[in-house]
């Protein structure tokens, strides 16, 4: 069990749609399912696509609606299949949102991790098509490709909406504006939904392992 530390560091996203790229890291040559989520055609955050029909996020990401996903290309404008979101269920204390989506698609699914799949120490990776630099407006600075970069566990601590998240510090990189809803993997299976993050030096992402039944009984995965 990861133990509890103070989040006060972890700053929530900024408004607009717009919340934790990368800074730093590098450009994926996989992708562990993650979907590039668009808010009424504006990009706006990561996600994970887990089943045929769902996509896993941060409930903070759906809040502008008419959500669009781009599966199965690390280039998130183009490539892949585009499939428009139709039922949204969000958790009611954590950060998180499961889409249905309007069409099955075929897809590499992101695996979804259980209890004691993450350690404190541990290196993780933190993927996202967020921004690459502290840049004063975010959204223009989003990366076109999906990138990772490793990042260290440091504890248990509490995400955007005071769910159980798992926080991180800076390992090659951080997350940043448009990396909100995307995954952190730990021996190649999702642990975590990135919801906030101070873009400098530590992240915190809603602990998947701890809402397992919950996905499990809206998505049946």
């Amino acid at each position: 069990m990861l133990a509890v530390v103070p989040s006060a560091s972890a700053a929530p996203a900024t408004g607009g749609g717009v919340s934790p790229a990368i800074i730093g890291g590098g450009n994926a040559s996989s992708s562990p399912g993650a979907a590039r989520l668009f808010s009424n055609g504006q990009q706006t955050c990561t996600s994970t696509i887990i089943s045929a029909n769902w996509i896993l996020t941060a409930k903070h990401c759906v809040s502008g609606g008419g959500l669009s996903f781009r599966i199965g290309s690390l280039d998130q404008s183009s490539g892949g299949t585009t499939a428009n979101g139709v039922q949204t269920t969000t958790h009611s204390v954590a950060d998180l949102a499961l889409v249905r989506l309007d069409r099955s698609v075929s897809a590499t699914y992101a695996r979804l991790g259980s209890p004691g799949s993450v350690t404190v120490g541990q290196s993780v990776q933190v993927w996202g098509w967020g921004a690459t630099s502290r840049c004063g407006s975010e959204i223009n600075c989003q990366s076109r490709y999906l990138k990772v970069a490793n990042v260290t566990v440091t504890g248990g601590c509490t995400d955007a909406y005071g769910g159980s998240a798992i926080c991180a510090r800076y390992g090659n990189g951080i997350t940043a504006g448009g990396d909100s809803g995307g995954p952190m993997t730990a021996g190649g299976v999702q642990v975590g939904v990135a919801s906030t993050s101070d873009r400098q030096t530590t992240t915190a992402y809603t602990n998947v392992t701890a809402y397992r039944s919950w996905i499990q009984s809206v998505a049946g995965v």
